[in-house]
């Protein structure tokens, strides 16, 4: 049995694209690296793109948060950012454009980034989708219903021609959801939100964004532990350096370091930092990710050091399209 986990938007507060100036200047950048190697036939091109990684050359992408998770007879979706536009447009060439979807969203929170691209999902429109929403927080229904509502959107909730429903979720609780056991987990953020705990067969993904990480100790995580434990994919909050964390407290982001100090705690496999800043660039996040390697080699010196060993986690910087298969 297998998860595969689709990231159709990785940014965070609000979509985000470099100026064509920046574009310009990341251009130059990969003509500079090719030279540089010492290539000047146009024959080794190809050879020398297919050495880059995708960020290298397409950035790490534009839209916020939408994650799609699938399995061999199940798909739900957590957050509807502007990435749930281009899902949207796959899942039509489905049963969702002949109405006959049965479509699930969770929804961690309601702030402006993680709602963006609702009005947007296509599959609403069409007669025979079900598209149900989940949640944990009580106006879960409002907020869903004031997204198509003029004078900022055209068409009005009760124009809809899905069969649109909502589930309130229990705090802690999990719900079985297609062959899929969903769990919700509070994170840290002024603004209550709740991670996921997404568990098929013995495959666990850990839906951890928007969060500042100020609960460290398994003591003050306390009940919401669970959601971090033995988890083979952490999606985790990597908005900021650690200098920018301490400068902006309480606004509900976290850095890599926090992640990873967790992930070697909680016997976390693979970490995935995203929820990238609107005004990060792709030489900014690679930056982040320099500081992060030297954050875990750190880590991992001293542990030997103190005759301590640690388990092994990957690590990435997440970027838009990235795909993920837990087998």
């Amino acid at each position: 049995m297998s998860m595969k986990i689709k990231y159709w938007g990785v940014r965070g507060s609000l979509p985000a694209s470099p100026t064509p100036e920046q574009w310009a200047l990341d251009i130059r950048q990969i003509f500079n690296g090719f030279f540089k190697a010492g290539h000047r036939s146009q024959d080794h091109v190809d050879g020398y793109l297919k050495g880059l990684g995708i960020p290298q050359l397409g950035g790490f992408g534009t839209a916020t948060t939408t994650v799609e998770v699938t399995s061999e007879k199940g798909q739900l979706i957590v957050d509807g950012g502007s990435g749930i536009r281009n899902l949207s447009e796959q899942m039509m060439k489905g049963p969702a454009g002949r109405g006959q979807a049965n479509i699930h969203i969770f929804l961690t929170h309601f702030h402006w980034d993680h709602l963006i691209g609702l009005p947007f999902f296509t599959p609403h429109f069409i007669s025979g989708n079900r598209i149900t929403y989940y949640a944990v927080q009580s106006d879960l229904e409002e907020m869903v219903r004031s997204l198509f509502r003029k004078p900022n959107f055209p068409v009005s909730f009760e124009a809809l021609a899905a069969d649109i429903r909502f589930v309130l979720l229990d705090p802690r609780k999990p719900i079985l959801v297609d062959d899929f056991s969903v769990t919700p987990y509070q994170l840290d953020h002024p603004d209550p939100c709740w991670g996921f705990r997404v568990q098929h067969g013995e495959r666990v993904y850990a839906h951890c964004v928007d969060t500042e990480g100020t609960r460290v100790t398994r003591e003050h995580m306390a009940l919401d532990l669970p959601l971090y434990q033995n988890a083979d994919l952490m999606y985790f909050d990597a908005q900021y350096t650690l200098p920018e964390l301490a400068e902006k407290s309480n606004w509900g982001h976290s850095a890599a370091q926090i992640g990873l100090d967790i992930a070697f705690r909680e016997n976390i496999k693979y970490v995935l930092f995203a929820h990238h800043d609107p005004g990060a660039n792709t030489q900014q996040i690679y930056e982040l990710k320099r500081q992060t390697r030297e954050y875990f080699d750190w880590k991992i010196k001293t542990a030997q050091n103190d005759g301590v060993t640690l388990p092994l986690v990957k690590w990435r910087f997440a970027y838009e399209g990235l795909e993920i298969e837990l087998k």
